[in-house]
């Protein structure tokens, strides 16, 4: 892995890196049972969604989709970049962005929710039947209300 990874953003509408991102999330389905999404709405989140990309060279090794309101669509980072704090890194930034910052994560995802949850994520609430496959999901969101800010702080921090 290399220690020059770059960022760079995606705005709604556009295609770039698309194609690339389809193929990490499909390496990470692969490998971890997760991010099942179809190709056809995966496109579509993407297409509609401010996208923050993690670069390494030409290649792409993480990114997070998010809607204008602070919703992580897609959080995704390449499994020999893990532990490294890039997760960490796009969460930041989306935190720095938004008011809020939201998202769901498969009830079953264990490492996942750890993450969410060492970033000060909290769950709000549990909903069955989520997924397409009739997963259920938790509904997670950054802090409370009032302590985004805060929580913000913490994370730049821990960064």
């Amino acid at each position: 892995m290399s220690v020059n990874v770059d960022t760079s953003v995606v705005a709604p509408g556009s295609d770039d890196r698309l194609e690339d991102a389809w193929d990490l999330k499909e390496t990470i389905r692969q490998s971890d049972g997760v991010l099942k999404q179809r190709r056809s709405f995966f496109a579509d989140a993407y297409r509609r969604s401010t996208v923050h990309l993690l670069v390494d060279g030409d290649d792409l090794v993480g990114f997070a989709a998010v809607r204008r309101d602070g919703y992580i669509l897609f959080l995704a980072v390449a499994p020999g970049y893990r532990g490294e704090g890039f997760g960490k890194r796009l969460v930041a930034t989306v935190a720095e962005e938004h008011d809020s910052v939201t998202c769901h994560a498969r009830a079953t995802n264990d490492s996942a929710l750890q993450f969410y949850e060492s970033l000060g994520f909290e769950i709000k609430r549990r909903i069955d039947a989520y997924y397409e496959d009739g997963g259920d999901a938790y509904y997670l969101k950054l802090g409370d209300d009032a302590g985004l800010a805060s929580k913000l702080s913490d994370l730049v921090r821990r960064r």
